[in-house]
């Protein structure tokens, strides 16, 4: 064979490989609702905190295991799984006072950017939905952890999101006034979702 042969051979060659797919790098995992939840903190009276949970969490996270800012988060919370412990007031944030899980069942969080800020921090910027009102957030996240395998081949991570809402700005807008000035049930709102999220063995 020629150099110059050579050469055409090498170039097509090349070319054959740059025009094979490329591998996938991205892999679904599934939030695993018995071990995920979204609580979250609110003040009382202006003095005390009260914390409660949706314990009903599920959803997908698309994960980039090459650039993990083009992954994607997509979870879904069953607003009538609120539990502050206390049934009465539980019935109450069912309610069209505030909630209005009849009307709004749901309240969802859909990923539109994420960046990583240092080593197992990032900031998820995406939109959240509650009582039927869209709004731009932005949740700091550790992790996702090193995957653990479990007996079944199973591979798990978790995360950890925090971010503060103005429940004002979702429509749930129901409160008391006392006399002093302030509300009887704060505005801001905390909220924390740890989620464990799972690759099953099948989908390998």
């Amino acid at each position: 064979m020629t150099i110059g042969a050579s050469r055409i051979a090498i170039l097509a060659g090349l070319a054959a490989v740059l025009s094979l797919p490329a591998a996938a790098a991205t892999s679904e995992w599934k939030i695993d609702p018995p071990h995920s939840a979204a609580q979250f903190a609110v003040r009382h009276l202006t003095i005390s905190t009260v914390r409660g949970a949706f314990t009903k969490v599920s959803g997908t996270v698309q994960l980039d295991d090459l650039d993990i800012t083009k992954s994607s988060v997509d979870v879904t919370i069953d607003a009538a799984s609120v539990d502050t412990r206390v049934p009465k007031r539980d019935d109450d944030l069912r309610s069209d006072n505030f909630f209005d899980v009849a009307k709004y069942p749901s309240i969802t969080f859909k990923s539109r950017k994420i960046e990583q800020v240092a080593p197992g921090k990032l900031k998820v910027t995406g939109d959240l939905t509650i009582h039927g009102t869209t709004k731009e957030v932005i949740l700091d996240v550790d992790g996702p952890t090193p995957p653990i395998t479990d007996p079944r081949g199973n591979q798990h991570e978790a995360i950890s999101a925090t971010t503060k809402i103005n429940r004002q700005d979702f429509g749930v807008k129901f409160n008391a006034k006392l006399d002093n000035g302030g509300l009887v049930v704060g505005d801001e709102v905390s909220i924390v979702i740890d989620a464990e999220i799972v690759k099953s063995a099948a989908a390998k």
